[in-house]
């Protein structure tokens, strides 16, 4: 049955939404800083026309004007700000004086009421730019979207346009460069009314009130446009200091207005209604930068907690790893446990590689050995060439092709002794394997033990990253749930039986996909412990393409999280099974399911720090996980006896391999949540199970 399309159509849309809305997020927020304003040139003469602070385009150039004599226009940057600018406004209201306030974009489509309170009052705005950049250092197009979604945010809040502006850092035209003038000819010719200030209060500098007041007097009778920040910063003293100044000028006669009251325009003659289109578009770039804040918000929560959780998780491996190869010691025993063994092996099409593992299994140096290989329906002849091997101990069982799950249940059924060894038909055992296998079941409480699986095809680059999964992964794992008494899989490639417990089980379940997992559950449940015995070696046959390992996984991580699923119930059990119902399935959603499903999010999110917040920070944290991840894969691969020279490929690993992973969790989930009925995939065979263990023998043996 082919797999639905669909959900890659809708995790695209996703992803592409995501990426939109921390790119439009970054954007929004990485300019905005502190405020500041422009200092003059000393000894350089300004680039600014003469003539006032406000300046708009003419038909030789540019004219600038001023306020009449006795007329101030308080102006307000860098808001609004929800804590400073409702005392200003209220400081206004009260004393009856109109002010211009020039709102950044971000923060209007943050505050948008504050900006329509503004407007009630009677005050005018304008336009601060959408993130307070600096708009003489950007090139021409960052200039013209930074003017363009100001726009649209104030249409999106109060339904209106503006003609007004003032650009970020500027102040006096004494300070105007020639840099600024090319900026201020480019907004002068869009129509805009640029605004300079005859006075700077240099608030932002928080020099106390009575500076401030004193920075923003008019000389004389002069009239001036006084400039104050209302957001940026504690303005706690530019609303001292804007209240002291309204009435020391009152005093001496002056009257306040906005900057086209001064100039004699009609009132609201800067904020024009915008058209329905544009207001339409303004609404949702505000209900987008919204979405967009929360999703920010959302990721930075989820994100933060499961990385910490990542990095506890695997210094909580690195150090149970250490005990349990040091309990590991006591419970080998003397190795004289040796009751006779049913060996099962289960074949479907297995000829490329089923004559090594026999011949390994029959080259055991076990006493007492018995090995079945249940031929399931093959149609390459696997049957044939084991019987042609003519090994006494070998014996061949034929059956019509029904799954592996009651391959092996044939096996078992058929087999003499009450010890049983279950082998993959592709996997190859060293001589001691099955020895070692045996020995913690001479404790009676010990219904299963996994061996150590080992990944025999590992020159490629795809064999090293799953050489490295399997040591790291797979074992550190198993080390621990050991000790934890919860061991979730007994791997199919090796694992040895009680006769009676899989009794007790009811056998290999064709329930799931990934019967092992299943099983192993099971005996949990049925209060039985599952051991690791590190020293029973098997060597498998990992897949070499990436659509062979695709279905692989996508076959695992289906096949766990039906048993999964299937075993939801251990959660309540009492005995021996609380274990796994407390930490192994947990365990198993957390880290084999959830991080996976959320790790596309992590990777967006780590871009996005680079891109917008702290790039060195973010590095620093990827270069810290990465240096203890290489940490971790050189222990696990000390503790397994293993060369370090994989260690090159993890940080690929970590780049590549690991995105396909959680593509396999994304499309495992949505087939679960279809109701799809995944068939067994059968991977494609080499005959490559014990090439490193060719090398490592001839390697010791030179």
């Amino acid at each position: 049955m082919s797999s639905p399309a669909g959900h890659w159509v809708l995790f695209v849309v996703i992803m592409t939404a995501v990426c939109a809305g921390l790119l439009l997020q970054g954007y929004a927020h990485q300019s905005i800083g502190g405020s500041g304003t422009a200092l003059a040139n000393s000894g350089a003469a300004s680039a600014a026309p003469t003539g006032g602070p406000l300046i708009s385009a003419a038909p030789r150039g540019l004219a600038a004007r001023g306020l009449p004599s006795h007329t101030v226009a308080l102006t307000f940057d860098d808001g609004p700000d929800p804590t400073w600018t409702p005392q200003i406004l209220a400081v206004l209201h009260r004393e009856h004086v109109p002010a211009t306030f020039f709102v950044v974009g971000t923060r209007v489509a943050a505050h948008p009421d504050l900006v329509r309170q503004e407007l009630a009052q009677g005050n005018e705005v304008g336009i601060h730019t959408f993130t307070h950049a600096n708009l003489s250092t950007l090139p021409a197009w960052r200039e013209n979207l930074e003017l363009s979604l100001s726009q649209l945010a104030l249409a999106g809040a109060t339904g209106k346009s503006t003609t007004l502006l003032r650009l970020p850092y500027s102040s006096t035209p004494a300070a105007v460069s020639p840099r600024d003038l090319v900026t201020i000819r480019q907004a002068t010719g869009e129509g805009y009314l640029v605004t300079l200030a005859d006075r700077d209060s240099e608030d932002w500098r928080r020099p106390g009130v009575a500076e401030i007041v004193a920075n923003a007097s008019p000389v004389g009778d002069a009239g001036a446009v006084v400039m104050f920040h209302d957001a940026g910063g504690d303005r706690a003293q530019t609303v001292q200091a804007v209240e002291q100044l309204i009435s020391s000028l009152r005093a001496r006669g002056d009257r306040f207005t906005t900057i086209t009251g001064g100039l004699g325009l009609p009132a609201q003659a800067a904020d024009q209604p915008a058209n329905g289109v544009t207001h339409l578009q303004g609404v949702a770039l505000m209900v987008a930068l919204q979405v967009s804040s929360g999703l920010s918000s959302f990721v930075s929560w989820v994100v933060i907690p499961l990385a910490a959780l990542a990095v506890l998780r695997t210094l909580l491996m690195i150090g149970l790893a250490g005990r349990h190869k040091r309990l590991a010691r006591h419970r080998i025993g003397d190795g004289s446990y040796l009751p006779p063994v049913t060996v099962v092996v289960p074949a479907y099409n297995e000829r490329v590689g089923i004559e090594a593992a026999v011949r390994s299994l029959a080259a055991s140096d076990y006493p007492d050995l018995e090995i079945i290989v249940v031929d399931d329906g093959s149609t390459d002849g696997t049957a044939d060439l084991v019987e042609s091997l003519d090994i006494p101990v070998v014996r061949v069982v034929r059956q019509v092709n029904a799954g592996k799950a009651t391959a092996l249940n044939t096996g078992v059924a058929a087999a003499t002794h009450d010890v049983l060894v279950l082998v993959d038909g592709d996997t190859v055992f060293e001589a001691d394997t099955v020895r070692h296998l045996v020995q913690p079941l001479r404790a009676p409480e010990v219904g299963a033990v996994s061996g150590n699986t080992k990944v025999g095809n590992r020159r490629g680059l795809l064999g090293r990253w799953q050489h490295l999964e399997y040591v790291v992964g797979f074992n550190l794992d198993r080390r621990m749930y050991d000790l934890f008494g919860c061991i979730t899989t007994v791997p199919g490639a090796i694992g040895a039986f009680r006769r009676d417990v899989l009794t007790l089980v009811g056998g290999i379940s064709t329930d799931t996909l990934a019967e092992d997992t299943d099983l192993t559950m099971a005996i949990n449940r049925a209060g039985y412990h599952v051991v690791y015995e590190e020293r029973a070696r098997a060597w498998t046959e990992a897949p070499d393409s990436l659509a062979d390992l695709w279905r692989q996984r996508y076959r695992w991580c289906y096949g766990t999280m039906q048993a999964t699923w299937k075993h939801r119930g251990a959660v309540f059990d009492t005995g021996h099974g609380r274990r796994l119902g407390r930490i192994g399935l947990p365990s198993l959603l957390l880290f084999q399911v959830l991080m996976p499903l959320l790790s596309p999010f992590i990777d967006l999110f780590a871009l996005f720090g680079v891109l917008f917040l702290d790039p060195w920070r973010v590095i620093a944290f990827w270069l810290g996980f990465m240096v203890l991840q290489l940490l971790t894969a050189a222990y696990a691969l000390r503790l397994d006896d293993e060369r370090l020279s994989p260690l090159w490929a993890l940080p690929l690993q970590q780049v590549v391999y690991r995105q396909l992973m959680y593509l396999v969790v994304i499309q495992s989930i949505v087939s679960a949540f279809s109701g799809i009925r995944l068939r067994w995939h059968k991977m494609e065979r080499t005959g490559g199970a014990g090439d490193a263990l060719g090398r490592e023998t001839s390697t010791s043996t030179a």
